[in-house]
């Protein structure tokens, strides 16, 4: 029989165990190219577009608008003209969605880990591969593990992936190190000391961009590359009515028009996502916490420090990634990129550039930090 390719439902992120099929965005007869947007899938996170991981034509659709499917349920299928209907048939009635059992699960292990750090409770996610320099990931103001939920099972294929929650944030100790970029760089130095990591490949996003960003001029010895997306730490520009209306957001009305301003499109903030947000807001001392990260490392409505304009002197290979679109920090400072940067900007994206254009970010992050 001639090769028949599948589309199956994707697994964005640790917890994610299925999806709701949106609308297609091709049709039938569309000769498809790897990356390409071809049908929309929301999660209890986020709804995004499916990008083919394989090329080929589009001979079949067999998921509908509305269903919900396991992680890797066939949505459709590729094949060449000379594949008859009657084998696609017969593929699609013999299809068996491979298993995601407990033993695979307990293979791969626990979706997340905790470690204590100086005192403070971190979770944090390990995947991938068990060879190589691991890739840490370094989240933003206000965000957890989860923002990289498109990204860490792509670079788990062909490196072992770290994602943490920050000190104050996601699920780990509702307490701060310290509200300087130093103090928080220098408690991932020693959260990988803890964890046994002595060099890594840093991706950080918004501050955790400014954290890696930091941590390679304190601690270089601690960093292979750097990969920052949307960073900060590159000029003094900064929108403090997101972090400032985040930080003193109590209910669904006042926080989903802040989210808002995260994405290019609106519509990405889902209820799902105000509501784990709003649980996380709600935790004892979240919002006095934020609110001093605020002040402190935006003290008069400007980025006090910016290491990225230190990385000059660093000789760390650096990548930066922008939204053009981006209503937190702007896309000019990606003008300030130290020489020898790769930088790349997207049209149409804001500022979670890792969400809205997940499989170009994985592809520059891949061919940046090599094989």
């Amino acid at each position: 029989m001639a090769a028949i390719t599948p589309i199956v439902m994707p697994k964005w992120g640790l917890s994610m165990k299925e999806g709701t099929v949106g609308g297609w965005m091709v049709e039938v007869g569309t000769q498809i190219t790897v990356g390409m947007p071809i049908l929309e899938v929301e999660t209890d996170k986020i709804a995004n577009a499916v990008e083919a991981p394989d090329a080929g034509l589009l001979r079949r659709k067999i998921a509908t608008e509305g269903e919900v499917l396991p992680v890797k349920a066939l949505l459709g299928v590729l094949a060449d003209q000379d594949v008859s209907d009657a084998d696609i048939d017969t593929y699609v009635a013999t299809f068996v969605v491979p298993t995601t059992d407990a033993d695979n699960e307990a293979e791969a292990g626990p979706a997340y880990q905790y470690v204590e750090v100086d005192g403070l409770r971190i979770r944090y996610a390990r995947r991938g591969s068990a060879d190589g320099t691991p890739v840490l990931f370094i989240h933003g103001f206000g965000g957890d593990l989860d923002n990289w939920l498109f990204n860490i099972d792509a670079i788990g294929e062909k490196h072992p992936v770290i994602a943490l929650d920050l000190p104050g944030h996601g699920q780990s100790a509702a307490k701060l190190p310290g509200t300087s970029l130093e103090a928080l760089a220098n408690f991932v130095g020693r959260f990988m000391e803890v964890i046994e990591v002595a060099h890594a490949h840093l991706v950080g996003h918004s501050v955790g961009g400014a954290i890696a960003a930091q941590l390679a001029l304190t601690q270089p010895q601690k960093v292979a590359s750097l990969s920052l997306i949307d960073s900060a730490g590159f000029g003094p520009e900064i929108n403090t009515a997101y972090t400032e209306g985040f930080a003193r957001a109590a209910s669904r009305r006042e926080l989903k028009p802040v989210l808002e301003l995260l994405f290019k499109d609106p519509t990405l903030v889902s209820r799902q996502m105000v509501d784990d947000v709003l649980k996380y807001k709600r935790l004892d001392g979240i919002t006095e916490l934020l609110e001093s990260l605020n002040n402190d490392l935006f003290k008069g409505g400007i980025q006090v420090t910016q290491p990225g304009l230190a990385l000059a002197g660093s000789g760390k290979p650096v990548l930066m990634v922008w939204g053009k679109d981006d209503q937190i920090v702007p896309a000019a400072h990606a003008a300030n990129a130290p020489t020898g940067a790769t930088v790349e900007q997207f049209d149409g994206v804001g500022h979670m550039a890792q969400m809205e254009r997940a499989g170009d970010v994985n592809r520059l992050i891949l061919r940046h930090i090599g094989d």
